[in-house]
C-alpha cells in the first residue's frame, strides 16, 4: 500500500474514526529505525501515512527522533507532501495559548542533529531560503478559514535542542531576534523532507508562554493545552488534505536541481 500524504504527529492525533482501510507497515531505511510503525490508511478520499514523532509512547527525545529514517521511509512509502503537527511555546503576546501557528521560517539552534542524506560522497547545499512548500501552506491558509479557527498564518519557530525548555535568558533573547515560536522538533525535520524533494508544512500548536513570562513552563501545562488543540488540529488536517492539489505545482519537487556541485 502506498499513500500521497504523510502526517507527523503525536499519538493524540490519531484517530481511527476518521481513517478508513487501515493498515500498519514497519519500514527498513539505510538511515536505521523510523520512530514508528507507519498507519496507512485514508483520510478524506486521500491515501495517508501517519507517524508518531516520538514513538507510540512518547519515549523518544528531541534529540533522539530519527528524522533522516522518518522522511526516507515516507519517500519509500510514496509520500509526496508531509503536514507536520508539533506544540511550540508563544514568544509574543499575540501569539496566544490554544492558538494555531503556519510557520514560515526557522532559527535553527540546535548542535546535534544530522541535517543531510548526503554525508559519504556528496555534499548537498540544498536551499531552505523558504522551507515551506508554498502550495501546501495555500491550502492550510484556505482550511483555516474554512474550520474557523483561530490560525496565525505566519510564524519564525526557533528551533531548540531540549529535551529542557529555554531558560529566561534564551528566551527573551529569541523575542529579541523577532521571532514568534519556540519549539524543539521542526529541524532537520523540514530540511531533510526538501533534499528529499517532498512538500512540507507544519501546523503549529501554542501549548504556553515560553518562559519569558512571570510563570515557569511546565509538562502538565503544556499537555493541557495539547489535549485542548487536537480537535481544532484535526479539522485543519481533514479539510486540509481533502483540498490539496493531487498535482504538485511547486517546485519542491525540484529542489536538488541546483543542490550539488
Amino acid at each position: 500500500m502506498q499513500a500521497e500524504i504523510g502526517i507527523i504527529g503525536g499519538t493524540g492525533l490519531y484517530d481511527p474514526k476518521l481513517l478508513k482501510n487501515i493498515q500498519e507497515v514497519e519500514i527498513k531505511t539505510p538511515y536505521g529505525d523510523p520512530s514508528a510503525a507507519f498507519t496507512l490508511s485514508e483520510l478524506a478520499g486521500r491515501k495517508v501515512a501517519f507517524l508518531a514523532r516520538h514513538g507510540p509512547k512518547h519515549t523518544i527525545r528531541p534529540t533522539d527522533v530519527n528524522s533522516r529514517a522518518n522522511i526516507f521511509a515516507f519517500k519509500k512509502l510514496g509520500v509526496q507532501r508531509i503536514l507536520a503537527v508539533s506544540t511550540v511555546g508563544s514568544l509574543k503576546e499575540e501569539y496566544k495559548p490554544g492558538d494555531l501557528a503556519f510557520l514560515d521560517q526557522f532559527i535553527d539552534r540546535t548542535t546535534k542533529r544530522e541535517q543531510s542524506f548526503y554525508t559519504a560522497d556528496k555534499v548537498c547545499h540544498i536551499s531552505v531560503a523558504e522551507p515551506m512548500c508554498p502550495e501546501t501552506r495555500k491550502s492550510l491558509i484556505a482550511a483555516s478559514k474554512t474550520s474557523k479557527v483561530n490560525a496565525h498564518l505566519t510564524a519564525t519557530y526557533v528551533c531548540i535542542e531540549g529535551p529542557r525548555f529555554s531558560s529566561k535568558a534564551e528566551s527573551n533573547l529569541f523575542r529579541q531576534w523577532g521571532a514568534d515560536v519556540v519549539g524543539m522538533t521542526l529541524v532537520p525535520e523540514c530540511v531533510l523532507a526538501r533534499e528529499a524533494e517532498l512538500c512540507y508544512a507544519s501546523i503549529s500548536a501554542i501549548t504556553d508562554y515560553d518562559s519569558w513570562k512571570e510563570q515557569p513552563v511546565s509538562t502538565d501545562e503544556v499537555i493541557a493545552s495539547m489535549r485542548a488543540n487536537v480537535e481544532k488540529v484535526k479539522k485543519i488536517l481533514v479539510e486540509t488534505i481533502a483540498n490539496l492539489p493531487k498535482k504538485r505545482g511547486c517546485d519542491c519537487q525540484f529542489a536538488l536541481k541546483n543542490a550539488f556541485i
